[in-house]
C-alpha cells in the first residue's frame, strides 16, 4: 500500500506540471490622484474613523506637551534618536527596556516611516525615529508624529518608500479585537489610545 501523503503530493505535482501558466492581471492602482491637501484630509478622516485622535500642529514638541498635560502623562518611552523632546515630561530612552519596564511608563512617542491616506494606516519599520516594535505595543498610549510629506494616498506608494527587508508594522487605529462574542475590545495586543500629530514640514 502506498503512502497516502506521498500519493497526494504526487498528484499535486503532476497537476502543476500539466497546468498551463496563465499571466495574472495586475490592474490595481499603484499611484494616487489626490492633491497633497486632499491626501492629508483623507488621512485625517480615515484615522478618526478608527477612534484615534489626529491633529495638524505647527509646533510638535509643544503639542505633545499639551497632550501629556491633558492626559496626566508623566513618562514617555522614546527611541534614542527621536528628534522631538517635549518639555515637562520624563523621557525614557529605549536601550532594551523590558516588557515590565515598558509597562510602567505612561506612553510611547515615535515617528513613522510612512502613512497611507486611503486606509488611515501608519507604517513603522523600526527606524531611528520609531524604535523597536515592542516600544509601540506594550505602553497603553502611543503618540505618533507623521510629517505631511510622509502621507501617501495608496498602499503601493507607501511600500515603494520603505525597505522590505526591515520589520514592518501597519497600525490602523488603537489595538482592538471583536473575536469574543463580536464585542469590540480595545488594548488587547497594543496601545488602547493612539494620537497622531501631523507635523507641518517647516517643523519637521
Amino acid at each position: 500500500m502506498s503512502d497516502p501523503r506521498a500519493e497526494i503530493l504526487g498528484r499535486i505535482a503532476q497537476a502543476i506540471a500539466d497546468a498551463e501558466s496563465t499571466p495574472v492581471p495586475r490592474a490595481y492602482r499603484r499611484g494616487g490622484s489626490l492633491t497633497p491637501e486632499e491626501r492629508t484630509q483623507l488621512f485625517v478622516e480615515r484615522v478618526a474613523d478608527y477612534r484615534a485622535e489626529v491633529r495638524l500642529v505647527a509646533q510638535v514638541e509643544d503639542a505633545i506637551a499639551e497632550v501629556c498635560a491633558a492626559r496626566g502623562v508623566r513618562t514617555l518611552a522614546i527611541p534614542p534618536s527621536l528628534p522631538w523632546r517635549p518639555r515637562d515630561v520624563e523621557l525614557v530612552e529605549d536601550h532594551g527596556l523590558t516588557a515590565h519596564e515598558l509597562d510602567q511608563v505612561d506612553g510611547a512617542l515615535t515617528g513613522c516611516s510612512a502613512a497611507i491616506a486611503e486606509s488611515g494606516t501608519i507604517v513603522l519599520t523600526a527606524g531611528p525615529e520609531e524604535g523597536r516594535r515592542a516600544l509601540t505595543l506594550v505602553p497603553d498610549l502611543h503618540i505618533c508624529v507623521v510629517r505631511e510629506s510622509q502621507i501617501c494616498e495608496l498602499l503601493p506608494e507607501a511600500l515603494d518608500r520603505i525597505d522590505p527587508r526591515r520589520p514592518i508594522t501597519f497600525v490602523s487605529g488603537p489595538s482592538a479585537t471583536s473575536d469574543i462574542e463580536l464585542s469590540r475590545v480595545e488594548g488587547v495586543h497594543g496601545p488602547r489610545t493612539l494620537i497622531v500629530r501631523r507635523a507641518r514640514e517647516e517643523d519637521s
